[in-house]
This record gives C-alpha cells, sequence and structure tokens, in this order.
C-alpha cells in the first residue's frame, strides 16, 4: 500500500492556486520588458530562426511552423500557437508586424486567417533585430520542457519592441495593456536617456508624443497620456478620422472643413468619409452598428452606407440628405459607435521575474539596463574569440616564420602526435597551436598566405585591445549602444500615424441646431412631435380651427406646449415620476403628422403614462408645486430635479388611486389656484405649503363637497389678470381674478362656472392676461385665439362657445402662449 500524507485542504489550495497563477503571470500573459515578448511569441520566433525562415529567404507552412513550435519549446494546444502567430504578422495589429506572411491572415473586419496548411510565413526584418547576437552568449538559455534542446529565456532585441509594438494580456488578478509607439520617437528618448540618465517624464515627452497605432486615428486630450507615462495607467481617447465631401450640382466632389458652412447648403449634397479607424475596432461590426442606428432612427440623415475600402486603405462612405449638418451626424456617431473608443492603458511587465507597473521612463530604462547587458556579454564572448583567433594565428606565425625547420620536423616524425610533441619541444608553442600547425593546409605555406598570417595577427590583437577598451569604459559601452539604435532608427523608423489633438473638440448640439419657438403636441395614445410655431396663425373666435395633426379612430390630440428647441421639457406621469428631454429631442413633423410614440423617447413602465409636462429654460432656481387628482398639492425645490438620471425620478409620493395631473414652476411667492371637474375653484398663497422632498406627498389643497368631484388643473395667477374656463363641449369665459377671493389652502373654494348638460364638466381653468393666445384642443382639431376677444364675464355664468365642435367632438385640453418665456401651460 502506498504512503497516504494528509494535508490541509486550505493550505493546499492556497499554494496550488499561487503556483497556478505566477504560471500564467510569468510564463503565459505577461511580457518580458526586455524584448516585449510573451514566451509563446518568444518561442515561435526562435524557432522561425532555428529553422531559417529569415528575411529574403523562401516562405514555408504555417503548419511546419507550428509543429516546430510545439515540437520543441511550447507543449500547449496548436490554435493558441498559430493564433500567436498570425497577430504577429497583422499589419492592423502590430505596429511593425514580426512575421511576413503570405496568404489569408484574416482581415480588420474580423474574417478569421485561413488554416495553417494554406498559409506560410517567414521573419521580417525587424523581426531578425530581436534575434541578432544570440548565439553569442548573450542571454540565459533553458532545458526545454523535455529537456531534449535548450530555448533562450529572453531575445537580445536590438528594438524596443515592448513599447513599439506594445502588447495586451489578462493573466490572473491583473492586466496589461500597452500601446504601440512610434520607432522613430522610442529611439530619439532612448538616445536622450543614455545621454542623460536623470531627464525627466516630462522632458522624455518632448520626444514621445503619445501612443501611435497601426490603424490610425485621432487622440483626443494629452492628460491620459500624461498619465500613462508618469504612473503607468491612463485612459486615451481614441476617434475614427474622418473627412466630409460637398457635392454641388454640376462639379467634381470638393472636402471641406467641419463647421466650414455656406449660403447653398440646400442646393449641395455632403457625405462623411471615415479613413482611418480606432486602434482593434472591427470595421464590419462599426458598420453594421452605424447601419443599425440608422434603421432604428437614432441617427438621422444618413441616406447610404458604402465601404470602398481596399488595399490602399480603408473608405467608408456615409451619404448624407441635402441640409443635413455633418457636425450634429459626427456627435451621434462619436457618441453611439466604436468611432470613438478608449484605450485603458496598463504598463505592466515582467521584471527580474516579478510583474510590475512602470512608468514610461522605467520601461526605456529597462531596455537599456537590457541592452548593455547584451552588448558586454557579446563583447566578452568576441574577445575570447579574438583571443584564441589570436592565440592561433601566434603559432602560425612562429610556424612560417621558422617554416623550413618546421616542416623538416613534420617530415622526420613517424605520426601527428610525434609531430605535436617535436613541434612544442622545439618552439614555445601550445598544444592547441601546434595541432594548428600541424592542420595547416599547404596552400598556406605561399608567400601570400605567410605575409597574411602575420597581418590577421596584427589586426586581431588590434581586435582585442578595441574590445578591452569597451569593457574598461562606460562611455565606449554607451557610445556602441547609442549608435546601434541610431541605426536601427535609419533603417526602419516610419512618419507617425495617430494625429494627437491636445483638447477634445465637443460639438455643441445646441449652437448647432437653430433657437425657434416649437408647438410640442401630444395624443391620447401617446403619440409625440414638435412643429414650428410659424405653422399655426391666429383665428377669430368661432371658427373652425386648423387640423393639428393625422390620428387614429381611437385617439385625439391630449396635450401643447409651446417652447424654444433649447429648453427642458419635463415629463410627470400618473406613477409620480419624471423624465427630462431637451425640446430639440423630440422628433420634428409636419402639422398633420401624427409623431412618434412617446415611448421611443422614455423608458416608461408598464401601465406607466405621461399626464403632464412642463418647459423649463433652466432647472436651477424655484420651485416645482404639484398638484394630484384627489386635490393634494407639493412644493419641491426646483435643484432636487437638476440630474435627472435617464430611467427618471420620484417626483412625488402618490396614495392608492391617486395621479399627478399638474405641475408649475413657482418662485415661492406666487399665488395659487387650484379648479375641478364640478366647477369650484380655490385661490391660496403658495406660503401656505411648505417646500418637502421629491419623495413626499405634500398637503390638502382642496376638499370636494361631491364624492365623484376631482381636481383637473392647477395655476399660477397675478392681479390685473383673468381665470380663464373651459368646459369639455366648447364653452369657456374669462373671469376676472379678483372675483375669486384669498382663501387658505383645504377648503371647498367658490363656484367658478355653471354648469349644465350644454357644457358638460370643466375640463381646465387657467389664468391669462389680455394680450394672451390660447389653444384650445378638441379630440380632432385645435385653434388658437386670442384672449382679448373673449367677453368677461362673473365666476357664476355659463360662458359663450369658443370652439364650434361637432357632436361627438369633445375639448380635451387647453394651453395659454406666453411670448415672454415661449412656454405653455397645460
Amino acid at each position: 500500500m502506498s504512503n497516504v500524507s494528509k494535508v490541509n485542504i486550505a493550505d493546499e489550495m492556497k499554494v496550488s492556486y499561487l503556483d497556478y497563477a505566477m504560471s500564467v503571470i510569468i510564463g503565459r500573459a505577461l511580457p518580458d520588458v526586455r524584448d516585449g515578448l510573451k514566451p509563446v511569441q518568444r518561442r515561435i520566433l526562435y524557432a522561425m530562426f532555428r529553422e531559417g525562415l529569415l528575411a529574403g529567404k523562401k516562405y514555408s507552412k504555417c503548419a511546419g511552423v507550428v509543429g516546430e513550435v510545439l515540437k520543441k519549446y511550447h507543449p500547449h494546444g496548436d490554435q493558441a500557437v498559430y493564433d500567436a502567430l498570425v497577430r504577429l504578422a497583422q499589419d492592423f495589429n502590430m505596429r511593425y508586424p514580426l512575421i511576413d506572411g503570405q496568404g489569408n491572415f484574416g482581415s480588420i473586419d474580423g474574417d478569421p486567417p485561413a488554416a495553417y496548411r494554406y498559409t506560410e510565413a517567414r521573419l521580417t526584418k525587424i523581426a531578425e533585430e530581436l534575434l541578432q547576437d544570440i548565439d553569442k552568449e548573450t542571454v540565459p538559455f533553458v532545458p526545454n520542457f523535455d529537456s531534449t534542446t535548450e530555448e533562450p529565456l529572453v531575445l537580445p532585441a536590438r528594438i524596443p519592441n515592448l513599447l513599439i509594438n506594445g502588447s495586451s494580456g489578462i493573466a490572473v488578478g491583473m492586466a496589461t495593456n500597452i500601446p504601440p509607439h512610434n520607432l522613430n520617437e522610442i529611439i530619439d528618448a532612448l538616445v536622450q536617456l543614455l545621454e542623460k540618465p536623470d531627464t525627466s517624464v516630462e522632458t522624455l515627452m518632448h520626444f514621445i508624443h503619445g501612443p501611435d497605432f497601426p490603424t490610425g486615428g485621432i487622440i483626443y486630450g494629452i492628460e491620459g497620456i500624461k498619465d500613462l507615462y508618469r504612473t503607468g495607467r491612463g485612459i486615451i481617447k481614441i476617434r475614427a478620422k474622418v473627412k466630409v465631401e460637398r457635392e454641388t450640382k454640376g462639379k467634381k466632389p470638393k472636402e471641406i472643413e467641419l463647421f466650414e458652412r455656406e449660403s447653398e447648403t440646400k442646393a449641395t449634397k455632403e457625405r462623411i468619409i471615415i479613413t482611418e479607424i480606432p486602434y482593434q475596432v472591427n470595421k464590419a461590426r462599426l458598420i453594421e452598428k452605424i447601419a443599425e442606428l440608422v434603421r432604428g432612427k437614432k441617427i438621422e440623415g444618413i441616406t447610404e452606407i458604402r465601404d470602398e475600402s481596399n488595399r490602399e486603405g480603408i473608405r467608408v462612405v456615409l451619404e448624407l440628405k441635402k441640409g443635413e449638418m455633418p457636425e450634429v451626424i459626427l456627435n451621434n456617431l462619436y457618441k453611439h459607435t466604436q468611432m470613438e473608443t478608449t484605450f485603458g492603458g496598463i504598463m505592466l511587465a515582467i521584471v527580474d521575474g516579478q510583474p510590475r507597473i512602470l512608468t514610461l521612463k522605467e520601461v526605456l530604462h529597462e531596455f537599456l539596463k537590457h541592452r548593455r547587458d547584451v552588448v558586454l556579454k557579446r563583447t566578452v564572448f568576441e574577445l575570447k574569440k579574438a583571443e584564441h583567433s589570436a592565440h592561433i594565428l601566434e603559432g602560425l606565425k612562429i610556424a612560417v616564420e621558422n617554416l623550413d625547420e618546421v616542416i623538416a620536423i613534420i617530415r622526420k616524425s613517424q605520426n601527428p602526435e610525434e609531430a605535436r610533441i617535436k613541434l612544442i619541444t622545439r618552439f614555445p608553442l601550445t598544444e592547441i597551436q601546434a595541432q594548428a600547425i600541424l592542420d595547416m593546409r599547404l596552400q598556406r605555406l605561399t608567400g601570400l598566405e605567410r605575409d597574411k598570417i602575420i597581418s590577421d595577427y596584427e589586426a586581431i590583437l588590434k581586435e582585442i585591445q578595441r574590445l578591452r577598451a569597451i569593457l574598461e569604459s562606460e562611455d565606449l559601452l554607451k557610445e556602441i549602444i547609442k549608435n546601434e539604435l541610431i541605426e536601427i532608427k535609419q533603417k526602419y523608423a516610419d512618419e507617425r500615424r495617430t494625429e494627437i489633438t491636445a483638447e477634445t473638440k465637443e460639438i455643441n448640439f445646441e449652437d448647432l441646431i437653430t433657437e425657434e419657438d416649437m408647438v410640442i403636441t401630444m395624443t391620447h395614445l401617446s403619440y409625440i412631435k414638435r412643429t414650428s410655431l410659424s405653422d399655426y396663425r391666429s383665428q377669430k373666435r368661432g371658427g373652425k380651427g386648423l387640423t393639428p395633426m393625422e390620428t387614429a379612430i381611437d385617439d385625439y390630440l391630449e396635450d401643447v406646449l409651446i417652447g424654444s428647441t433649447h429648453d427642458h421639457i419635463m415629463f410627470f406621469s400618473n406613477y409620480g415620476r419624471v423624465y427630462c428631454l431637451k425640446i430639440y429631442q423630440i422628433p420634428e413633423a409636419g402639422r398633420v403628422s401624427k409623431g412618434k410614440p412617446i415611448i421611443n423617447l422614455l423608458p416608461l413602465q408598464e401601465g406607466e403614462k405621461i399626464t403632464t409636462k412642463l418647459v423649463c429654460k433652466d432647472l436651477e432656481e424655484g420651485f416645482l408645486t404639484m398638484f394630484t387628482k384627489k386635490g393634494f398639492v407639493k412644493k419641491t425645490s426646483l435643484d432636487e430635479f437638476k440630474n435627472i438620471r435617464s430611467k427618471g425620478v420620484i417626483a412625488i409620493a402618490l396614495e392608492d388611486n391617486d395621479e399627478l395631473i399638474s405641475v408649475r414652476k413657482t418662485t415661492g411667492h406666487n399665488q395659487l389656484i387650484i379648479a375641478t371637474k364640478m366647477g369650484m375653484a380655490v385661490r391660496f398663497d403658495e406660503k401656505d405649503v411648505r417646500p418637502t422632498g421629491r419623495s413626499a406627498r405634500g398637503v390638502i389643497g382642496i376638499r370636494f363637497s361631491e364624492s365623484q368631484d376631482e381636481v383637473v388643473s392647477a395655476d399660477i395667477v397675478s392681479e390685473n389678470s383673468f381665470i380663464l374656463t373651459i368646459t369639455e363641449k366648447g364653452i369657456g369665459k374669462k373671469t376676472p381674478i379678483n372675483e375669486y377671493r384669498l382663501q387658505h389652502r383645504g377648503g371647498t373654494g367658490v363656484k367658478n362656472i355653471k354648469l349644465s348638460e350644454k357644457t358638460g364638466y370643466v375640463v381646465s381653468a387657467l389664468q391669462v392676461k389680455e394680450d394672451d393666445e390660447i389653444i384650445i384642443c378638441s379630440s380632432s382639431k385645435m385653434i388658437r385665439l386670442k384672449v382679448s376677444q373673449i367677453r368677461p364675464q362673473g365666476r357664476a355664468t355659463t360662458g359663450v362657445r369658443l370652439i364650434d365642435l361637432a357632436p361627438e367632438d369633445k375639448v380635451v385640453s387647453i394651453g395659454r402662449i406666453l411670448e415672454e418665456d415661449s412656454s405653455v401651460n397645460i
């Protein structure tokens, strides 16, 4: 029976998990700071190097490369190795590709590469710089997984690969995301740091302006770059690069700048051309997302989307409707699609066997430290080799100087061993030198060859002197590193692809949208739209009215407001919640169009409907005073509604079967009036209602003398004004405000209008002045009247006909147009 040992499972799990975590961190997911490679990438490049798949040589099947890597260095899945190989060859992922691929290696549209039996690969020139001097004992080698061969722990890396190509990976409890950079800028910064080791990060940023992505694009804002370079973490905003072409009739398309407007925009057609996209964005998915937003009407004004990309570059064309403003559409594209992305940079790499987050200066310093180590080891290797060659040449020099005697000794010897011993005995030679003399070919005994041996010996002595000087002088060592860096720059440097803009050009919607008064209409079935106020002309009392919109058989116009396109409009629901939009966010439509369902604009819950609306120019000063169907009134500071979430917030707590039917913006010093369905009204001072929070219920505003009575409207009143009351059958009147005595809230009020079968119930009662205009909405039409055309009457009168209605028609709402603040209260 085998021995069984008992262990604590918690301790075993801790040890095993830590072992696994470190294996992933060190052996799989994170790059080494020195060569910028993960183990699988390093093994792929080394295997290709050993197979002789160098730049300029013939391509070899990727299947063979994958097999070689699996067989000798990386005993994991073949697909993982092939995926890593493919990425090293993709020019849209790697700023400087390390593998030259032939065949289908995938695309920026997300197309997968062909299987490895179809594709071929070889190293690029710049990849060879990573492997140069690897056979000169410059880096440590370790046994491979089965000890049949050796593999390097790191490559000599003459190029700063970690920064120029970047890296990304998720380990256990940590992740790295290093953006690619421009080789030109990195080399310049390395030279600066080499010459002045105390150079600050801020100074290095004069050389390295920021990441340089292979797909180009534009980086907006430099604060994220500064954070990344100073701390190792930073958020970088990237936008697609676009241009706008304007097509005028009879002329070729002309590229224009954003915000460059002409007076003849209606006669021109514009298109947005996307020429570069953010790093690691799938172009096909981006186009699909734009098309989806256009179909869903979230982005309007785009008539056609074409992908005209080819081998020369990206070109996605968005055709616009005539007169559309590209700035507004672009703002929506940046907001809703990956035409604007953020790159969360984390400069995490393996340093001395440990994962560390590094600043820019630390990454550059670690690379220079690695290069110093490589150059030193290479120099030591070359010195040993040179000293060995000098030793051999010294012996050959002795031989050619005593050629006749040496030949005689060799001829008289019975065998090579005897000849070697005689040579060592006769001349000051070592066994190695004596053997070299014996191995020397006869052609080297010619005069020219003898002279060459002497000159080679003198040259090797000079080389030894040079190599020793390097090992003894730090300045010479730095000069070699510097010269090699400059050589790399001259061979591989190219222009920056990614532009950097110091500040984001935020496009203000309101600056682009014309400020004008709009009529906002909403139907009983919650269809909403906005229409220019100029579409409605003023008419005389008793007119037939204009048809405001087309409605379904069971639908009718229920509310109308007036406001500027720049004003806020607050929507209060029967559930006591409030939502907020800008008026320009409401879809614009013609006078007879029915509009769009409000559910498309607001995230209403099941059974929730909008019962009252309010237009406000700002959301800072004053109060919102709310009135419910059961007679409650509540006042809350408008400041509590400044940050309304997209899902809405609670405006008032309601009792069962109660509804919020009216809201007014008040100052704290107003007088208020509440009107009921049964023709009662109460006028009281706003000071009777103390301010409470959003979640409060409020206090009693009016008590009902009849059980079936309910509040239908409420308003602010002032001196020298009138109360305009209208019933559901189109009968209305205006009564001087002084006929409504000031009372305390909570009473039953006074008679407001004399009701009969001819009048029907009260629909609304609100304050008006002589120079006001009103809009009366019935189930099928709307009429606009001047208040001065209506004769004043007392409280107990019936009134006159204000709108001519069909027998089945009825008034559903009344609105007041206030010119001073461009708002309507319903």
